[in-house]
């Protein structure tokens, strides 16, 4: 078998192609620019000599025609695209034509090659918008409060839409928020836990945040990439929600992580209301009863034990 995945660069793409590579796959992975990629996630992973990467810009369709005709993939898995909801606020170009016109390049091109091609796109739970306090299915009306989900959800439709116009193995997972040491800086989850590491090695800095007072479903990514790749592996099509089923505030997640060394939040943590997001979800969680029912797939990691492991991991970085 054969995987591509566009993203390979991410926390997603590093994880599922390790998977992949356990269960025998040849694995493709692309980048904007493979050449100057440092393709860090991989190699963290001590997988990068065995992940095959090329160049492939999503959004334009000649270079997404080229690689699926040169690797000829049995499996694609779209996680490329722009993928931070703060930062879609001030790029919402960029992130609406890397979310939806890269998945129409995508499956065009699919179409277009007309070989038997299984898709997998990313969706995100920021479509969902605020479900005040109940759990979001698959059968949640979308409310998108961001450029980056406004993308998501338009890229989800496209993606429904070629598989009923075009007969195309084609779907979406709508995952809710997971985690993990992969996670670059910029996400307020591991700025959190590298915050909470340097003061208690001794700097002096306050951690600045926005509004604490948010809850999100957090899981834990590598159990993640699993259910994507359980989608895949069915005779038909189907869109999945991903999620543990488990709001937690953030304020939660802040003191286990200041907890895990030894240290009061309280001390450290600074609210700045210029880190307000223009419009935020105040309750976000889901219902994968589907996902369990259907993939046999059910979250196992709670928020504790995903804060214990990416705490270890950033001792264990800067012991390194």
């Amino acid at each position: 078998m054969k995987a591509l995945i566009c993203g390979v660069t991410g926390q997603d793409g590093a994880y599922l192609a390790q998977l992949l590579l356990t269960r025998g796959y040849e694995v493709f992975g692309t980048s904007r620019d493979a050449q100057m990629s440092s393709f860090a996630n991989l190699r963290q992973l001590g997988i990068f000599d065995n992940v095959v990467t090329l160049s492939v810009a999503i959004n334009d369709f000649r270079s997404v025609l080229q690689a699926i005709q040169r690797v000829e993939p049995d499996e694609i898995y779209n996680l490329a695209g722009q993928s931070s909801v703060g930062l879609s606020f001030e790029q919402p170009v960029e992130t609406l034509e890397s979310t939806s016109i890269g998945v129409l390049s995508l499956l065009e091109a699919i179409r277009f090659t007309g070989r038997s091609i299984k898709f997998y796109n990313a969706g995100s739970s920021e479509v969902f918008g605020d479900t005040h306090g109940i759990a979001a299915n698959e059968q949640t009306p979308f409310h998108p409060m961001s450029p980056y989900a406004v993308g998501k959800a338009s890229a989800y439709w496209i993606v429904a839409n070629y598989r009923e116009a075009y007969n195309l193995f084609a779907c979406t997972g709508i995952l809710f928020n997971h985690e993990s040491p992969l996670r670059p800086t910029r996400f307020v989850t591991r700025k959190i836990i590298a915050a909470a590491y340097r003061i208690a090695a001794g700097s002096k800095e306050k951690l600045r945040l926005g509004n604490i007072a948010i809850s999100r479903d957090w899981g834990w990514a590598p159990e993640y990439v699993e259910a994507m790749h359980r989608m895949l592996q069915r005779d038909e099509p189907e869109d999945f929600v991903v999620a543990t089923g488990r709001p937690r505030k953030l304020e939660e997640f802040i003191s286990l992580a200041f907890d895990a060394v030894s240290l009061d939040w309280h001390d450290h943590v600074e609210i700045d209301p210029d880190l307000y997001r223009p419009s935020d979800i105040l309750v976000g969680f889901g219902d994968s009863a589907k996902a369990h029912a259907v993939l046999g797939w059910k979250a196992e990691y709670g928020l504790e034990q995903i804060v214990e492991k990416m705490m270890a991991a950033e001792m264990d970085a800067a012991r390194r």
